[in-house]
């Protein structure tokens, strides 16, 4: 029990951690996505701040799971990785806790990770309102799973970048990738454990070079 109320502390941790770098309009109940949403414990602490969701999953079980915990979401049984079924601007913003790094690995023979990533990314910027944000918390493996993953949110469209927190702390370090699906804002501040300003990482990315990487390519192939 000891680990599993843990668990539920850190989940519930970085959920908040995610609403907050969404940036909604104070007081605003908003309707949000949750990816890889699992029993619902990120989507309870949604209806706790007020808002409303649906939450996604792959798994049948832990969708069971949320629905005997009377979670107040709307769920669906879906995988991410073949695209997010909604009309275009359904969504005031998404979150996700600990499951897009599951889109880099390839369970049977024809699945193509960047493939996946990119189906992915380019459903979540339609069916978010214009201007909206992604925040997606995530464990990548290492820094060529998360080039991976952040090159196909740039292609589908989103600007943005990573932000982490606690960045020198093995245990409490946390990734968070913050998409905007309009003109490029700012990218909020890591958290960390001094007041540091040296110290706090983020990386931001915007598709402004990819233009001209496309002209480019074109001078070379004429």
């Amino acid at each position: 029990y000891g680990r599993n109320s843990r668990m539920i502390d850190v989940q519930t941790k970085m959920a908040g951690r995610a609403l907050e770098l969404l940036c909604l309009p104070e007081g605003q109940p908003c309707y949000l996505l949750d990816i890889g949403c699992g029993s619902g414990l990120s989507g309870d602490y949604l209806s706790d701040e007020g808002h409303y969701w649906v939450g996604i999953d792959i798994s049948p079980a832990m969708l069971d799971a949320a629905l005997d915990r009377d979670t107040e979401g709307d769920l669906l049984l879906g995988d991410m990785g073949q695209g997010i079924p909604f009309k275009p601007g359904s969504f005031d913003g998404c979150i996700s806790i600990s499951a897009i790094q599951w889109l880099c690995n390839a369970n049977k023979k024809s699945d193509i990770p960047a493939k996946r990533l990119y189906c992915f990314f380019s459903s979540l910027y339609s069916v978010l309102v214009r201007g909206a944000r992604a925040v997606l918390q995530l464990y990548p493996e290492n820094s060529e799973q998360l080039e991976l993953i952040t090159t196909q949110a740039t292609k589908a469209g989103f600007t943005g970048g990573v932000v982490v927190d606690f960045p020198n702390s093995a245990k409490a370090k946390k990734f968070y990738l913050c998409l905007f699906s309009g003109p490029s804002t700012f990218l909020p501040k890591a958290l960390n454990e001094s007041n540091d300003e040296e110290e706090t990482r983020e990386s931001e990315f915007t598709s402004e070079r990819i233009p001209y990487r496309m002209a480019r390519r074109g001078l070379v192939r004429k």
